[in-house]
């Protein structure tokens, strides 16, 4: 091997530090070029993607911005003073105790009801097992309201202690200053000292709001007013589908007419579901039969309702919510979304494989 004099070492080692700083650069030009190439290559294709709709795909697994399964049941959606959604609902586990509540309520926001952002758990289980909300209690089909008198969101859901199965039969109340929470437990009661399963929220016209709950053993539907501060009950309540066994309750209200859907009691088997208009939240309520239509209506397409939305920017339209439970794996039930149309008296949901917001703004809904 040739050897180099001590002498010419500086002189060399300079040269290949220079040679190598230019490979660098050179390199480094090369993957910006490439970079940008590719993004040309691939910006019709984006383009493409962006203006294709994207669809809701009923009864399919829905992933949030995350990568991971959208985990909210029995669904609540908030649409919160700063034009976002927030999709409150049961975070389930694995297995057949997952229905039970072991993690707590889960939130997920979104500016177009189409992508959402996981933001956590919203009302999480407690840690003191003497708590109502301690782990393994049942918190159900949680629903939220704003209330702009006192700035505060007020979350209601169906509760039953931990190891009491279902004879408690009570509501919740939690409190938060901010959409996506945290929220703060407060209390659980019998509202008007009625017992209180499935239950809902509507919020009308001026910030009156209502609680409709499944009584007297699931036999007959009550509604009566929030308080103004949203935190509990007036005394006053009415008694609606007397021994009809309706639960599932999802309340909407459109040109001053107020329409109800809900299901039979089935455990967690799909059945027939039940629409009834009225002109006041407090009855009385006509019935109209099932709102679903076409095949598999009779199983209200393998759903249960669970919350009806105004379609966004599309006055008269909106959107049925429902949830296909899968009690032997709960963390599997699938969330089933149809666009709703009023129709004559009342209105319909028809089963759609694929759909998007887009397409349900040309569907005509009739004049009344």
């Amino acid at each position: 091997m040739k050897q180099v004099h001590p002498s010419c070492m500086p002189s060399i080692l300079e040269r290949w530090a220079r040679s190598a700083r230019v490979d660098v650069r050179q390199a480094s030009r090369m993957k910006r070029l490439l970079a940008v190439t590719g993004l040309l290559l691939w910006m019709p294709l984006l383009a493409l993607a962006a203006d294709k709709p994207a669809t809701i795909v009923p009864g399919a697994l829905w992933h949030d911005r995350q990568g991971e399964v959208i985990n909210a049941h029995g669904a609540g959606m908030l649409k919160a003073p700063d034009g976002r959604y927030y999709w409150f609902g049961e975070h389930k586990i694995s297995g057949k105790g997952g229905n039970a509540a072991h993690v707590g309520v889960s939130v997920y926001q979104s500016s177009d009801l189409l992508h959402w952002n996981a933001r956590g758990i919203a009302l999480p289980v407690s840690k003191d097992p003497d708590s109502d909300i301690a782990d393994g209690a049942i918190i159900e089909r949680p629903k939220v309201l704003h209330n702009a008198a006192t700035g505060k969101y007020v979350m209601w859901f169906h509760l039953e202690r931990a190891g009491h199965g279902y004879k408690d039969a009570r509501v919740g109340v939690a409190v938060a200053d901010a959409p996506a929470g945290p929220y703060r437990y407060l209390r659980s009661f019998q509202p008007n000292g009625q017992q209180s399963r499935d239950m809902t929220l509507f919020q009308d016209d001026g910030g009156i709001a209502y609680l409709f709950y499944s009584s007297e053993r699931n036999a007959t539907m009550h509604v009566t007013r929030l308080t103004d501060d949203y935190l509990g009950t007036e005394q006053d309540y009415q008694r609606l589908f007397v021994d009809q066994w309706l639960e599932a309750p999802a309340i909407f209200k459109h040109a001053g007419r107020y329409y109800f859907m809900g299901s039979e009691c089935t455990g967690w088997k799909p059945n027939t579901a039940h629409g009834a208009a009225a002109t006041s939240p407090m009855g009385p309520w006509t019935e109209f039969g099932n709102p679903a239509q076409g095949d598999d209506a009779a199983l209200t397409f393998h759903s249960q309702s669970a919350y009806v939305l105004p379609m966004p920017g599309q006055p008269g339209r909106f959107i049925y919510m429902g949830d296909r439970w899968n009690p032997e794996n709960a963390i599997d039930g699938r969330y089933v979304w149809l666009p709703l149309q009023l129709e004559g008296d009342g209105f319909r949901v028809d089963w759609h494989a694929s759909w998007s917001l887009d397409e349900a703004q040309k569907t005509h809904v009739p004049s009344r």
